[in-house]
């Protein structure tokens, strides 16, 4: 896909942007296990760069997803893949299905707020007992009026203790209606005035293997009310439109595992040729001349396959198959590029204090979150017109 002088000025607002409100602070954050994402949000959004793709009229810049994706490609400059997951999730997990589908009420209340960075979004789909496997979830918003009463649980909430809204996928149906018809996505405000809203309970903020400077919780719902009229489209259409969503969550994984993986290599060839052994530099070893060309190799490859995903999806096609290659192959990359690069750190690679280390750990997640590589593999098998049917 050809990008213009347009998709370069953003993606230097973007990188600068980066430099100034965010990298300075990360060494900081991820001590802390958590960062400042009102504070950071609204930095982003006064730049316009919080809804790149999203409606102008409720204040997005209203591009398409390529200049998106250029977005994203900047952020892994950002030396917290913490930071970035959650920037990921206000533009790219929780408000897709909003900007398209939701109604002018539940767009000005719940969108044109999260574009400008005035509230920190996030998505409620992953249950304990509920992860890859959507259909599963048991939260439920039964009618009583005017409106839906909920009850359950979310499990591994990115931004979880400090998100103004939610998006919610929860069952408003009877599972007889068939498990993948009875689910509807609604705009759960969590917080009002600071405070959170009554029924509403962050259970516990989880302590994780990497990711460190992303806030990630368990809450629990117990007969939280909400109005109708807080829905995202239609009501039963909810596992439809998470599906749709999960489209940009894979594409936002996979333009993130390029531009991440390239940045790993350039730094392990940084670090090999001042590192001196055997009295010369490190780097000219053969051994690594060969993995990082072949690493190299695989990380254009996946540039190639991911780039055609973001213009079909500009196109208007249908990418499920396209996403879910890109997604699979990211993760798997990035984790191979990690453990190959930090290995030629040698002893400095499995320090916290080393760039490697943190993305070794961070990328992990890539091949677990917005659906596992199995998942993955199944949804590609199934295009294929392979996979056996379910009974």
């Amino acid at each position: 896909m050809k990008l213009t002088h347009e998709h370069e000025q953003l993606r230097q607002t973007a990188v600068k942007a980066v430099e100034e409100h965010i990298n300075p602070f990360v060494e900081e954050w991820e001590e802390a296990q958590i960062f400042p994402a009102h504070q950071v949000f609204k930095a982003l959004g006064d730049l316009g760069l919080l809804g790149i793709n999203k409606p102008v009229e409720y204040g997005g810049l209203g591009l398409d997803y390529s200049y998106a994706s250029v977005f994203n490609e900047a952020l892994s400059t950002i030396r917290s893949g913490g930071v970035k997951m959650a920037i990921g999730v206000q533009t790219d997990m929780a408000t897709p299905a909003l900007a398209r589908f939701g109604s002018d009420h539940v767009r000005r209340e719940f969108l044109k707020p999260s574009i400008a960075g005035d509230f920190v979004s996030c998505i409620g789909v992953s249950e304990p007992h509920a992860g890859s496997d959507v259909a599963a979830i048991k939260t439920t918003a039964r009618r009583d009026g005017d409106d839906y009463v909920i009850s359950g649980g979310k499990m591994w909430t990115t931004s979880g203790t400090q998100a103004d809204w939610m998006c919610l996928l929860a069952n408003t149906g009877d599972a007889s209606e068939g498990i993948h018809k009875n689910k509807s996505l609604i705009c759960l405000p969590l917080r009002e005035n600071g405070k959170l809203v009554k029924g509403v309970t962050i259970a516990r903020k989880l302590k994780k293997m990497g990711m460190h400077a992303s806030d990630t919780a368990e809450l629990w719902f117990d007969e939280v009310r909400v109005p109708v009229r807080n829905l995202i489209g239609e009501e039963g259409a909810g596992f439809t439109y998470q599906m749709l969503q999960f489209q940009e969550e894979r594409l936002y994984a996979a333009v993130g595992s390029v531009a991440g993986c390239e940045r790993m290599i350039e730094q392990t060839i940084d670090y090999t040729r001042e590192r001196h052994v055997f009295g010369q530099p490190l780097i000219n070893n053969q051994v690594i001349h060969f993995r990082l060309a072949e690493l190299a190799t695989e990380v254009e490859a996946l540039r190639a396959l991911t780039w055609k995903c973001v213009e079909a999806h500009c196109n208007g096609e249908d990418v499920t198959r396209l996403a879910s290659m890109a997604k699979l192959k990211g993760g798997r990359l990035q984790r191979e590029v990690a453990d190959s690069c930090l290995q030629y750190f040698g002893g400095m690679g499995f320090m916290d204090e080393t760039p490697i280390s943190r993305a070794f750990r961070d990328g992990r997640l890539g091949s677990i979150g917005g659906g596992a590589d199995e998942v993955m593999l199944g949804i590609i098998a199934k295009t294929m017109g392979i996979m056996p049917s379910r009974r």
